[in-house]
């Protein structure tokens, strides 16, 4: 029964909560800019660049080919899968991880903005107490 009571203490606890809204928030912030730059981003940049998509480019490094059938569907020859390298999807994943990061360092920016440091008051002066225990020592050491 304490362990049950220890986790569910760990779990409500503020910083836990909060990181899970955080997690939660943050992937569906990352596939709202993963859309985004799919259906909006790329497309105006293919345009500019002849109608290319960039999901499609790929250096390929050996051909594929198709089986050899006879007149019957038997395969004489099997069919030899392409090797490429996808490097289009890598240039849309760096474009999404870009506007992710810059949008996280701005609302960093804003949070420290809010949390302007407040400067440390100056040390309280000693209490009535003390100012009198003072002045009797310093009349006692004369």
């Amino acid at each position: 029964m304490g362990m049950i009571k220890e986790f569910k203490d760990f779990a409500v606890r503020g910083n836990l909560v909060d990181t899970a809204v955080a997690f939660i928030l943050g992937v569906s912030f990352g596939k709202i800019v993963s859309a985004f730059v799919e259906g909006m981003v790329m497309p105006l940049v293919g345009l500019l660049t002849g109608g290319v998509d960039f999901k499609d480019i790929k250096w390929v490094i050996k051909q594929g080919t198709e089986a050899v059938k006879d007149a019957d569907g038997n395969i004489l020859t099997p069919g030899v899968a392409e090797v490429a390298v996808k490097y289009g999807v890598f240039v849309n994943n760096v474009i999404d991880f870009i506007i992710v990061a810059f949008v996280v360092f701005l609302v960093i920016k804003a949070i420290n903005k809010m949390k302007k440091e407040q400067p440390a008051a100056a040390p309280a002066g000693p209490s009535s107490t003390d100012a009198l225990l003072m002045e009797i020592r310093d009349a006692l050491k004369k």
